[in-house]
């Protein structure tokens, strides 16, 4: 589709983000913050079990432009084909599972360099009401300038690539938005979009959404908007959605489906095989 799509479209749908923020007060409507002290949310993310910590990647820093520094947990082929894939976990933080997803793409991509973001600098949750405290703890300024520091990392001429799950999911979408013309490919799980034009329409990145039909903070309805916005911005998106509730493809979630997350998995990693 043209970037020139009628106003009265983008006027509606803009108008229907505006309408749309009912979460905590002071939470923009595209953070997932906004959910942190929902006792339904919390619940739906049981505490991950133990697993043995991933030994195929090292912990790396970089500067960051607000003057500090960041991390990720680093897997660096022996050939980097100057593809970076920015891996981007969910509320808990940067744990062993988010470092193991991170192996998994990075075995299946060839020589792309995956860099796993730790957004919480250093911290990861035990418990739920940690998890939300740190959720809602980041900063939109911080998140901004550790994904910058990534990008300058990679260099301009690097090709990004994004996942993420759940706040991850989130963070995904907004960190393709700051790649700007270096984006490839987003690849987001669960995760609020944000809702309004202006925001979404520098995007440049292929986006895929992974949805759970039976998500009771990103709604079907949520899903079919951005969808609509994403359309008359003209982006390039696809969406799947499944008969699932929130947290369905989560590799720290105890409860996680399996049989979906695998199909799920399937069509994400051919994605960014598309594209990286």
């Amino acid at each position: 589709m043209s970037k020139h799509v009628s106003l009265f479209l983008l006027i509606s749908l803009l108008s229907w983000a505006a309408c749309s923020n009912s979460g905590t007060e002071g939470s923009a409507s595209d953070d997932m913050g906004q959910f942190a002290n929902d006792t339904a949310f919390q619940a739906a993310h049981e505490t991950p079990d133990a697993i043995a910590t991933p030994t195929d990647g090292s912990m790396m820093t970089f500067p960051t432009p607000d003057g500090k520094t960041a991390s990720a947990y680093a897997l660096v082929p022996e050939n980097p084909d100057g593809n970076f894939l920015f891996v981007i976990h969910e509320w808990w933080g940067l744990n062993d599972h988010i470092k193991q997803e991170a192996g998994r793409l990075f075995n299946s991509l060839g020589d792309v360099t995956v860099l796993a973001l730790d957004m919480y600098d250093g911290k990861v949750a035990t418990s739920q009401e940690q998890a939300g405290e740190f959720m809602q703890a980041v900063t939109e300024d911080r998140a901004n300038a550790i994904i910058q520091g990534a990008l300058n990392y990679a260099g301009d001429e690097a090709g990004i690539g994004t996942v993420g799950w759940c706040f991850g999911g989130g963070w995904s979408l907004k960190a393709s938005i700051l790649a700007g013309d270096q984006g490839k490919a987003c690849v987001m799980y669960y995760g609020m979009p944000v809702q309004e034009a202006d925001k979404l329409a520098p995007i440049k990145a292929d986006i895929l959404g992974i949805f759970a039909e039976k998500d009771g903070w990103i709604t079907p309805e949520v899903v079919s908007k951005f969808e609509s916005l994403a359309k008359a911005t003209g982006e390039n998106i696809e969406i799947h959605e499944y008969d699932a509730v929130h947290a369905f493809a989560n590799p720290s979630n105890p409860k996680y489906d399996k049989e979906k997350a695998d199909e799920a998995n399937a069509i994400a990693l051919k994605f960014l095989q598309e594209r990286l």
